[in-house]
C-alpha cells in the first residue's frame, strides 16, 4: 500500500540543515530526479490494502547506493 500522506515539517530544524551539503551522496541526491522514479514506480504499488510501503524515494536511494559501494 503506497503511503499518501503528507510529510510534516520539524518543529525545531531540517535533517538537510543537519546533513554535510558538500557529502558526494548528498550531492547526488540533489542531482537525481526523483519525480521520474516516482511516476514509474507508483503504478505498481496497491492503493487500498496492506502493510504501507516504504517511500519510492528511499527504495531507490538504496538500490543506487548498493551499486556504488
Amino acid at each position: 500500500m503506497i503511503n499518501t500522506t503528507p510529510s510534516s515539517r520539524s518543529l525545531f530544524s531540517s535533517l538537510d540543515d543537519l546533513l554535510n551539503q558538500q557529502h558526494p551522496l548528498h550531492k547526488l541526491s540533489r542531482k537525481i530526479n526523483w519525480a521520474v522514479f516516482e511516476t514509474a514506480f507508483t503504478p505498481l504499488y496497491c492503493s487500498d490494502n496492506g502493510r504501507p510501503a516504504k517511500p519510492i524515494r528511499l527504495m531507490c536511494g538504496l538500490l543506487i547506493l548498493k551499486h556504488l559501494r
